[in-house]
This record gives structure tokens, sequence and C-alpha cells, in this order.
């Protein structure tokens, strides 16, 4: 039950909103989950400041999960979020920032898991 939610300084369009998706749907692997739960939001056109500094480009993901990884884990997915953000957004990676929140409780179709 991953969430991957993203905010990010430019506007992004639909088409590279489905491109980031589809790329954080295998990314997510590396946290040993699959895209069949994983729910994605990307929120374009956000304000973030870096070091007193407005970001022109610039993301901050937050992966939430149901549970944990190990934090090799995590840190393989940080590259790997980076690199889908650089390679489609030209955000360079020293402008991205990525949170792990892991939930024991988490709610679904009218229940918990």
């Amino acid at each position: 039950m991953p969430f991957i939610d993203s905010k990010i300084t430019a506007p992004v369009s639909a088409e590279k909103k489905e491109t980031i998706k589809a790329s954080l749907g295998k990314a997510v692997s590396l946290l040993h989950k699959s895209e069949t739960y994983l729910m994605v939001g990307i929120e374009d056109n956000y304000d973030l400041w870096f070091a007193g500094k407005k970001l022109e480009k610039g993301a901050y993901v937050s992966v939430s999960l149901f549970g944990h990884a190990s934090s090799a884990d995590y840190e393989k997915l940080t590259g790997k979020i980076c690199e889908i953000y650089e390679k489609e957004l030209e955000i360079p990676a020293s402008c991205v920032y990525v949170t792990y929140h892991p939930v024991s409780d988490w709610g679904w179709n009218g229940a918990n898991f």
C-alpha cells in the first residue's frame, strides 16, 4: 500500500504525469511492493524554497508505505526517484527531497490492513 506524493515547482503536462506515474510504478518494486496498490499524487506549480532561495526546478517527494523497508532499499528508491525527475523534468538530484513514512495502520476499501 504505497503512496508516492510529489510536489513539483514547474508545470507538468498530463503526458509527463503519466510517464512519471508509470516510472514510479516500476520503481516501487525496489521496496518489494508492486504497482497493484500504488497510489501516486503529482502537484505541479508548487512553490518550494531551498536554502532560502526559491527553486525554479525542484521537487519534494513523500513516500508513505504500509510497513517499512530497509535503509538500503529506501536509498535505492531515492536514487531512482531522482533519476526519474532528472530525466523527465530536468530537475537536478540536488533539488529533490525524498522522505519516507512507514505506516502501521492503513485503511482501504472500508477496512484496515
